[in-house]
């Protein structure tokens, strides 16, 4: 898989925006990287990896962040693919709110082994 897209819809109800900050709630950008970090994961492992092995966020690079997420907002997230070596990955991530960039970076991740981490990958497959 060479790239990912996903999102996710912004309610007032999600807990991190009752402090943060207190009558201008955002989400934070680090958990904007996240999420782009877990979308990011999923490009660079195939699907029948995830018994074996997990894909870690080692590298964040060139991160900005230049729009405020808010309650109401649908976060469109894209990431692709932009190269591999070994157990190590990197991707290009750029999250965005109504087609205006909100935040990007480029992630690298290490693939570590693991015994069975016993998640059902059966989403990914279709």
């Amino acid at each position: 898989m060479r790239r990912a897209i996903g999102y996710k819809n912004l309610t007032i109800n999600e807990e991190f925006f009752q402090g943060h900050f207190p009558n201008l709630p955002l989400m934070p950008g680090v958990l904007m990287i996240e999420a782009l970090a877990q979308l990011g994961g999923t490009i660079i492992m195939s699907p029948y990896d995830y018994k074996r092995q997990t894909a870690v966020l080692t590298g964040i690079d060139k991160a900005k962040f230049r729009k405020y997420v808010v309650p109401g907002d649908r976060l469109d997230m894209e990431v692709t693919l932009l190269r591999t070596r070994s157990t190590l990955g990197w991707v290009s991530a750029v999250a965005s709110v109504g087609g205006k960039p909100a935040c990007s970076a480029e992630l690298m991740f290490a693939l570590t082994a693991i015994d069975d981490i016993g998640m059902d990958v059966s989403v990914l497959n279709q």
